[in-house]
């Protein structure tokens, strides 16, 4: 088995790339009290009210002890409420409050600077590549995963 310099590493590079990003999103969303993991589940209930824990922990890329912790503090501020499902009494609905719609959209304009910042440093063209071979980076990695 022959060594691979880590600059050669492709997986280093993505991780530098997503420390970078995390690590700007984690400074811009401190003033609005969030953190990156918070933003993520209010950003999903914004455009998916009433999701449940369990389909907000897959879309926010967390474990569910994770995102029940995330949400636990979110309740507790008041940004977020739980109601049991209409037919399945054991499924929480999660909603965005009043008061988290508006940290949701103080948070997401700091967010978005961040993103369109990020676009403009690529023509549309790189933007175009770098989705597609960042896809296809994520399929094949999901098809070899053991």
């Amino acid at each position: 088995m022959t060594s691979m310099p880590v600059s050669e590493r492709l997986g280093s590079h993505l991780k530098r790339a997503e420390q970078a990003l995390n690590a700007t999103k984690h400074a811009v969303l401190k003033p609005a009290g969030l953190t990156v993991p918070q933003y993520a589940a209010l950003l999903h209930l914004s455009e998916n009210p009433g999701m449940s824990a369990a389909a907000l922990a897959r879309a926010c890329g967390v474990t569910p002890p994770t995102i029940n912790t995330v949400l636990k503090n979110l309740q507790e501020r008041g940004l977020i409420a739980r109601t049991p499902h209409e037919w399945h009494r054991n499924v929480l609905e999660t909603r965005l409050t009043e008061a988290g719609a508006r940290t949701m959209a103080d948070a997401d304009a700091c967010a978005v600077r961040v993103e369109r910042g990020l676009a403009a440093e690529f023509s549309a063209e790189e933007r175009e590549a770098l989705i597609a071979l960042l896809g296809r980076a994520v399929d094949f990695l999901d098809a070899t995963r053991p």
